[in-house]
């Protein structure tokens, strides 16, 4: 049985550097490029088995873009798993085989495939392979992901929006993450995002 290969931070081992290319103006009123980088706030997750990067995130919805306030936000901010009333873009590399736990967040989760096939499977049972280009439109389902390959990494970029209470069958759905939520524990006080260290 081979030695399970585990992420050390972001990326993830064996996928490139993915680069964010943030637009704005400058004093003469162009749109430019304001920032190239790789993002901000990587981390490895759930022991290694994954690793993330936060892309994007705002504390509002509609976004306050003058004078570059989202940008100082998700600079100084590391958001939990999503943002009330905002959003978070992050990317998630997901070592060969590595699997999450059955969970639920109560967002509308939009994930993007970019590397590798991705299993997603629901509280139902139901499974897809997802490949790249491939989208999964989240609406608080209890589900799962699963990188398919033993050999290769896998990676996808979601983007959380937050939503009001998901009533099915009468009763609102709550928040299940399990173990994960010590991935996102800036938000288990209640408190609200904290600053990045």
């Amino acid at each position: 049985m081979s030695t399970p290969v585990l992420a050390t931070g972001f990326p993830g081992p064996g996928l490139r550097s993915p680069s964010r290319y943030i637009t704005g103006h400058n004093s003469k009123g162009e749109a430019v490029f304001l920032q190239t980088d790789h993002g901000d706030h990587g981390d490895i997750m759930v022991g290694g088995i994954a690793a993330q990067s936060l892309f994007y995130s705002s504390n509002s919805n509609p976004v306050e873009l003058t004078d570059d306030a989202d940008l100082e936000f998700a600079a100084k901010n590391k958001p939990s798993l999503h943002m009330p009333n905002g959003c978070v873009v992050r990317m998630i590399d997901f070592t060969p085989g590595a699997a999450s736990i059955m969970h639920r967040a109560l967002t509308l989760g939009i994930g993007t495939v970019c590397e590798g096939e991705i299993e997603l499977t629901l509280g139902s049972g139901e499974t897809r392979i997802l490949r790249p280009g491939d989208v999964s439109i989240n609406r608080g389902a209890m589900h799962k992901w699963r990188n398919v390959s033993e050999d290769k990494p896998a990676r996808m970029l979601f983007t959380m929006l937050d939503v009001k209470p998901i009533i099915v069958n009468g009763k609102a759905l709550e928040f299940e993450m399990g173990d994960l939520m010590k991935e996102y524990a800036d938000y288990a006080d209640g408190e609200g995002p904290k600053k990045a260290t």
